[in-house]
């Protein structure tokens, strides 16, 4: 085989990949092609050579600001910050698509709500209202591509590899009526038959445990089997991905905090089909 025919070969490889491993691959290349180690190509674009290594592995995507940097010092006029635009996680909003990614890829993913059902557990309909509530002049049919594109985030809990899903819900997120009544009858009914099925651990906070160490904030835990943990911290339309090793274990500390705070399982799915029942009553 000739070196023509192997760079073809090469290239028609890269076309399978996925979206985000060819971004990937295609960072090594170039970056290679330049001379340069991932310790220097780091320190040029100010990003820590761990971090770009996670960058060719697929792993993590660059922020916006991180591509155009690395396109400047690679010289690939503007490649990698349009490679990034057009990836899948562009269909989520700006502050999520870091941590979508970091989602796909979990092996355990631990959440506290507040007062929302994580967005992971979300029934379309649900979604939908949750949507509507955000939207200053809310479209019907952005509405609801929003939800479907929300509720197909589901399907992780699908997978033969299924990750641990263990979700601390705070007694206001039963009682927060999204949508109506009927709209939460099936969302908590839904809870509790994954709760059933053995697909998630669910715990209650109730009220009656006062303050405890995540009463202010949404926070998600994630594990990954060649990776450091991390953590997303969600709030109105902003979110933050945490990679910090010594943070991440603080915040594993308060979920844990949090944990202990909560009604065992059992009681758990009593209090759910309970709230589940009231509602129903009320349709």
């Amino acid at each position: 085989m000739t070196q023509e025919e192997k760079r073809g070969e090469k290239r028609d490889a890269r076309e399978y990949l996925p979206p985000r491993k060819h971004f990937g691959q295609e960072l090594r290349i170039a970056r290679e092609a330049a001379g340069l180690t991932q310790q220097q190509l780091g320190e040029s674009v100010v990003c820590h050579a761990t971090l770009l290594a996670h960058f060719e592995a697929g792993r993590r995507m660059p922020r916006p600001d991180d591509a155009q940097r690395i396109d400047q010092v690679l010289g690939t006029g503007g490649r990698f910050y349009r490679m990034l635009r057009t990836l899948e996680e562009a269909k989520y909003a700006a502050h999520f698509q870091e941590a979508a990614e970091a989602e796909r890829l979990a092996t355990a993913i631990y959440q506290f709500a507040v007062s929302l059902v994580p967005g992971m557990l979300q029934t379309e309909d649900y979604a939908r209202a949750v949507f509507w509530g955000f939207k200053a002049n809310p479209n019907p049919k952005e509405i609801g591509e929003l939800a479907v594109g929300r509720t197909a985030r589901r399907r992780i809990l699908d997978k033969p590899d299924t990750p641990l899903m263990w979700a601390i819900l705070s007694e206001a997120v039963l009682r927060t009526v999204v949508g109506g009544p009927a709209v939460m009858a099936e969302q908590l009914r839904d809870l509790a038959r994954l709760m059933r099925e053995g697909r998630i651990f669910l715990q209650v906070v109730p009220f009656s445990a006062g303050a405890h160490a995540t009463i202010s904030s949404m926070v998600t835990l994630m594990s990954f089997d060649e990776a450091p943990d991390m953590a997303y911290i969600e709030g109105v339309l902003t979110g933050v991905l945490v990679d910090d090793p010594h943070l991440v274990q603080q915040l594993r500390q308060t979920y844990d905090l949090t944990r202990a705070a909560a009604l065992p399982r059992a009681a758990s799915l009593a209090l759910l089909e309970s709230v589940a029942e009231d509602y129903e009553d009320d349709c």
